[in-house]
């Protein structure tokens, strides 16, 4: 019976519904383990379709080419380690949420999650016991399975010597804190070792942030590879006469609140620009700190060369004329009200004749009350309050990264009427309080209602939305 194994975690960057470019990466990552003499090379949750690709795994040709891909993938990887990814499986009539295990040329062993927290796309399943890689036993809780203490305790009950979780859990403010402790949890309960394996890159409105760890039993950090990078760690586990233990290796630091939510924003549009493959971005060149962080978040993402501002100038003439077609229509209308969709037109034509992606910058409270946005087919401060695009505003013009790639903004000040807006809309927006609960909470009834009043309208009017990394869990 052996007393060591390797195992090799691929914390990578899959593209949702890009099966071919994903399996790629698998061979990378099955590569890079063989090379280093793993017994076994482990990616996270669902990576081969990605994760966010909902529709193409209820897609029976889209199953189909799942299970192509995987043979291949065992086919091409059957001399060396075992290779472990997510997919989905269909099985019996059912599509399930699957951890497949590739060895010796097949698809040899698999595990299927038991409680899907996404129970309209995959199907629930009994509780999978411990599949075996060189005779090591490894229990594996898919996702939201390992949250709950009742899965790890029966693979651990059934003979699992490791917990190996693969995820796919994005960065939301608290989320690290979090997984760390139901991670300690099923230490605690099953006192075996646990490696959480989470994705990392940007999705759409969704960005992982990586920062796979282990944990040895009694909870002692044996392994933290970096947030928001893709990475490989070679992890090392050896037995001793209380069982297998993981050698104790990297810690990568890990970022502060502030530069959590900012390396966020900067990976979503990182990755958004490059899986809609869109290599150059325009933003208009206006005053406030929606647009200097947009910019800035922009610059960081792509490089500063791949960034064009611009100011937009409209002539009074041109305003001229309009009121005047308007009026011959029997409309009245105001330079203010014709602006921004002028301004947004413009803009978009510039973009097309460039092949440019447009830009928006609009910030969470002005949204909510109803401030016209000017289009655009990103917007990276989506989810900040405008206290919160300040604070990021601060930060960056302080701060300097070896991922940053432009200039530092130049922030303007908050005013105390900032503020209070903010904190009326966390009441209103995340708590789903009302005018009356903002007053009890020490703020003028005036405001209070005011604000109310105007997010009840902007509410009513909304239409689509402009995609943005979230930074906060979606409230009711």
């Amino acid at each position: 019976m052996p007393d060591r194994f390797r195992l090799t975690l691929g914390q990578l960057n899959p593209t949702a519904g890009d099966l071919p470019g994903n399996a790629a990466l698998a061979r990378d990552a099955w590569q890079a383990g063989r090379d280093a003499g793993a017994q076994m090379v482990a990616l996270p949750e669902l990576f081969l379709t990605g994760h966010d690709a909902q529709g193409l795994s209820q897609n029976p040709s889209s199953q189909r080419e799942v299970v192509a891909q995987l043979e291949a993938l065992a086919a091409d990887c059957a001399d060396g380690p075992a290779l472990a990814l997510g997919a989905p499986w269909g099985e019996g009539g059912k599509l399930h949420n699957a951890y497949l295990i590739l060895q010796n040329g097949k698809i040899a062993q698999r595990v299927l999650q038991h409680a899907p927290a996404a129970r309209a796309l995959f199907d629930p399943a009994p509780i999978s016991g411990p599949y075996v890689v060189e005779g090591l036993r490894i229990g594996s809780p898919i996702g939201a399975d390992g949250w709950e203490g009742d899965v790890a305790e029966t693979q651990a009950e059934t003979g699992a010597e490791l917990l190996l979780i693969p995820h796919a859990t994005p960065h939301l403010r608290g989320a690290m804190e979090r997984r760390l402790n139901h991670m300690v949890a099923r230490v605690i309960e099953t006192e075996l070792p646990v490696i959480h394996l989470n994705m990392t890159g940007g999705e759409g409105e969704t960005v992982f942030d990586g920062a796979t760890f282990a944990l040895n039993p009694g909870g002692k950090l044996a392994l933290q590879m970096p947030a928001f990078d893709t990475a490989f760690a070679h992890v090392d586990l050896e037995r001793g006469p209380e069982g297998w233990r993981i050698v104790e290796s990297a810690l990568a630091p890990q970022p502060e609140a502030l530069e959590r939510d900012y390396r966020a924003l900067v990976v979503g549009l990182r990755d958004y620009a490059a899986k809609t493959r869109a290599s150059k971005v325009l933003i208009e060149q206006a005053e406030g700190n929606d647009t200097a962080l947009a910019a800035a978040i922009a610059r960081d993402a792509l490089g500063a060369e791949n960034v064009r501002q611009i100011d937009v100038p409209l002539s009074d003439n041109l305003h001229a004329a309009l009121r005047d077609e308007l009026a011959a229509l029997g409309a009245e209308v105001s330079a203010d009200t014709l602006t921004p969709p002028l301004r947004g037109l413009m803009l978009r034509a510039l973009a097309d004749d460039a092949g440019e992606m447009l830009l928006t910058a609009q910030n969470k409270s002005a949204a909510a009350m109803g401030t016209v946005a000017l289009p655009g087919e990103f917007n990276a401060v989506k989810d900040l309050y405008q206290t919160e695009v300040r604070a990021l505003c601060d930060w960056r013009s302080k701060t300097a990264r070896a991922w940053m790639q432009g200039p530092a903004p130049s922030p303007a000040s908050d005013t105390e009427e900032a503020r209070a807006e903010d904190a009326i809309l966390r009441i209103l927006l995340e708590n789903g309080g009302n005018a009356d609960d903002c007053v009890a909470a020490g703020h003028a009834p005036q405001s209070a209602q005011r604000i109310a009043g105007r997010m009840a309208a902007a509410k009513a009017r909304k239409g689509p939305t402009v995609p943005g990394p979230r930074l906060k869990a979606e409230t009711a």
